[in-house]
């Protein structure tokens, strides 16, 4: 795991001397994501600077140090991940009559090799990992760009400048760009749109006009003389989704479940590979239980896993992750966070994310980073098995009530829906922590309230793609709420893939995996853990196991009202099912509270009228009534705040009105 930055272009910066000095500095702001090593590498004549810092996980030694050149001379590379299976690809090129003179054993060294002997496409395509990279081939005169299969690993580019300060910028990091002095760092309301509607900026926006995300899945070609990349894809999750329908498993449920198994141990034995302490996050719920139990099923010694707990039952799954530990007999370290602790987060958050991005987990998912990398560098999730294995409530809430719901005429549930929320959010969790004791497992839930509310926000909806838009919107018109915004199309929208063959539910499950997942759940992973030079691995995310989770039929995955059957079978195989069975409670905290309470001023000050007129970039009217309505308590508005919270803490943060920092403190 790495970071890497650079550019293509800048006359002036070569002419004068400075490319050297602004590669450097470029790198040097992105120094958390590598505090190993640091590297630049120029190219006068093609006017291309690399700059690479790097964490050492793979071959410690100098011979893995980058920027690396291939060992025919022909590329040269920067790059920023692992690749799992490079042992194999060597043992490949061996068997193919490839013979190279190996430096050292480093990933970055085989994917060199394997690039020279299959070129780009080749070798990504037989490559199983995490990675973003740019390189340059001398030969071609071409810089080439390529990200991982599911997006785990960032990369942004985009022209800048004009003339003879005009220059093609590339890298890990938003905050390698300002490094830069073509750098116009010009906010897209567009992007500004996009970002109040999904608490994040999809793929392939950014916040900054001119800058875009290299999609998951696809490499990117620039040539010589050209203005514009090539950009292909050599692997797709869509059509991963649709392949998989086309050609189901005809296995039986157990059969399947066996051959889950097999893939998952393959995957997290080729990811528990690394010559520095490795370990895992633990929740207690299925996803990271299964991922440490199959860990722990192939150690010698008890894998060493981490969580953080809170002192407020209805947000605390430490409890539950210690009893796992404790049956699998994992070295596991627990950390209590009182709000004061979480709250000092808060004021790093901008830096940390580069972009605004509004996933109030972030606070947490940095908590739990920051404990792993006092004991270990390297740590695997169990993110994407909500995406894979059918885990969101919005999917079994589909298959339960849509059909049923689509009978009853439109008036009738907008008439229902304005009637469920005249009762505030608080009231339906007074009332539903009454009638808890009889109700069963499958239907309780944490912040009953807010669920109802959000469920009655999409009661009109007209079709089931309607009504998953609307359930993963936070900002239902966000054109209405950004002065001068236009809302683009994404993947979600008019640029939706066709997913041929799959159902409704299924179809939300594909568009989650190719927009909520790479840029929300793992980019918050990344940025979080990246903060703290820690490496994360997914092996849910192993593309063999994707491919094999959508060959799954669907009452594989949500069985008799159980979500993620086939991955709780694998699970129930190493850890009873007692210590699983429970309501899906996320990985959140009392955002809302805390905003009324000791993170109130802080607010208040960032939400100010006379400040958002005067920034200019929202209407203060839906929001200062979205904050009064919040602070009565007559609606849970945390999510929708804490969109626009994020935008100004990054705005201020990032010098663009010329605020001083507002300091988050409790109030009296």
């Amino acid at each position: 795991m790495c970071g890497f930055a650079g550019f293509l272009g800048g006359a002036a910066l070569f002419a004068g001397g400075r490319a050297a000095p602004v590669a450097s500095a470029m790198a040097g702001s992105i120094r958390h994501r590598g505090p190993d090593h640091g590297g630049i590498w120029l190219d006068p004549d093609a006017r291309l600077a690399f700059g690479h810092r790097r964490l050492a996980i793979v071959d410690l030694s100098a011979a893995g140090d980058q920027p690396m050149e291939s060992g025919s001379g022909r590329y040269v590379t920067i790059y920023n991940g692992e690749i799992y299976n490079h042992l194999d690809l060597r043992r490949q090129l061996e068997e193919a009559g490839h013979r190279f003179e190996w430096r050292g054993h480093s990933d970055t060294e085989t994917l060199l090799a394997a690039i020279d002997a299959w070129g780009v496409r080749g070798a990504l395509e037989r490559s199983i990992g995490m990675f973003a990279l740019a390189l340059w081939d001398r030969r071609e005169r071409a810089l080439i760009l390529a990200r991982d299969r599911l997006g785990e690993k960032p990369l942004y580019y985009g022209w800048q400048g004009e003339g003879q300060e005009a220059a093609f910028l590339f890298g890990s990091e938003l905050k390698a760009f300002r490094q830069h002095p073509a750098f116009a760092a010009a906010i897209d309301r567009e992007a500004l749109t996009l970002l109040m509607r999904y608490a994040y900026v999809p793929a392939p926006y950014s916040i900054y006009q001119g800058i875009r995300k290299l999609m998951p899945g696809c490499f990117a070609t620039l040539r010589s003389g050209r203005r514009e990349p090539e950009i292909e894809a050599y692997w797709s999750a869509a059509e991963a989704a649709e392949r998989g329908r086309r050609e189901p498993v005809t296995a039986s449920p157990a059969e399947a479940v066996e051959s889950l198994e097999h893939l998952l141990k393959d995957a997290i034995g080729q990811q528990m590979i690394a010559d520095v302490p490795l370990g895992a996050f633990l929740s207690g719920g299925v996803d990271s239980s299964t991922i440490v139990a199959l860990m722990q099923a192939q150690s010698a010694r008890p894998v060493k896993t981490f969580s953080i707990g809170f002192h407020v039952e209805a947000y605390n799954e430490a409890v539950h992750a210690k009893a796992v530990a404790e049956h699998l007999g994992t070295d596991h370290t627990e950390l209590y966070v009182t709000p004061e602790e979480a709250m000092r987060v808060v004021p790093r958050l901008p830096e940390m994310y580069d972009e605004p991005f509004a996933d109030s987990s972030q606070i947490p998912t940095f908590l739990v980073a920051q404990l792993a990398r006092q004991s270990v560098t390297v740590s695997l999730s169990g993110d994407a098995g909500d995406e894979l294995f059918g885990g969101y409530n919005r999917y079994k809430m589909t298959a339960d009530y849509w059909q049923r719901l689509a009978m009853i005429p439109r008036p009738v549930r907008g008439a229902l829906a304005a009637g469920l929320t005249r009762v505030s959010p608080r009231t339906w969790d007074r009332i539903a922590s009454a009638v808890e004791p009889v109700l069963p497992g499958s239907l309780r839930m944490r912040g009953p309230g807010d669920k109802i509310h959000k469920g009655a926000g999409v009661l009109k909806s007209g079709s089931a793609a309607e009504l998953y838009r609307g359930l993963v919107s936070s900002w239902r018109d966000p054109e209405a709420l950004v002065v001068g915004g236009r809302e683009p199309s994404t993947l979600l929208t008019g640029d939706a893939p066709e997913l041929a063959g799959l159902s409704e539910i299924e179809r939300m499950m594909a568009l989650d995996m190719i927009t909520y997942l790479p840029d929300d759940i793992l980019a918050k992973v990344d940025r979080a853990a990246m903060s703290v030079s820690l490496e994360t691995r997914v092996p849910l995310l192993d593309h063999r196991v994707v491919e094999y989770a959508w060959r799954l039929p669907v009452d594989y995955k949500i069985r008799d009202g159980q979500t993620k059957w086939a991955l709780r079978q694998v699970l129930y195989r190493h850890v009873p099912r007692s210590l699983i069975e429970r309501p899906k409670m996320g990985f959140g905290i009392p955002i809302g509270d805390w905003l009324r309470g000791p993170m109130r001023q802080w607010a208040e000050a960032l939400l100010d009228a006379r400040r958002l007129e005067q920034e200019g970039y929202f209407r203060p009217e839906p929001i200062r009534r979205m904050w009064r309505e919040h602070l009565e308590g007559s609606v849970n508005a945390q999510h929708k705040l804490w969109i626009v919270l994020m935008f100004q803490a990054w705005l201020e943060s990032a010098g663009e009105n010329g605020a001083a920092a507002v300091p988050v403190r409790a109030v009296a």
